[in-house]
């Protein structure tokens, strides 16, 4: 991939602090850094403390957020998306990707988009 982008909705600020110290450690690893250089960015917002980056990931897809701050709108023809999260948080970005025109894929038949169901309730 020419670059990965982490998004990561939270209620506290704090609770972004795994998927931050995650890409800052992968991005000064001895010998990841090479490799990945400036291609990691994470985004995380918040969904009920007061931060800059308010509201859930799904309202910034549809309301063009994530495309300003990574420059430019998802794509399926170009861009991949991997979904993991809580049943309705899946459900409502399956439901965007679609919309999108993303294609579900599957170990066995590789789309634009999929879903990590090991960690759902």
């Amino acid at each position: 991939f020419d670059h990965v982008i982490l998004t990561q909705t939270c209620r506290e600020a704090h609770e972004l602090d795994y998927g931050k110290h995650l890409c800052e450690s992968i991005v000064t690893h001895e010998l990841l850094s090479e490799i990945v250089g400036d291609k990691l960015t994470h985004i995380g917002t918040t969904t009920r403390e007061e931060t800059p980056f308010m509201g859930r990931m799904t309202d910034w897809i549809r309301d063009g957020r994530l495309a300003a701050a990574v420059g430019g709108q998802l794509d399926p023809a170009t861009d991949r998306v991997m979904i993991c999260g809580s049943m309705a948080m899946l459900q409502d970005h399956k439901a965007i990707c679609e919309e999108m025109g993303f294609i579900e894929g599957s170990n066995s038949e590789p789309g634009q988009f999929v879903i990590e169901k090991a960690f759902v309730d």
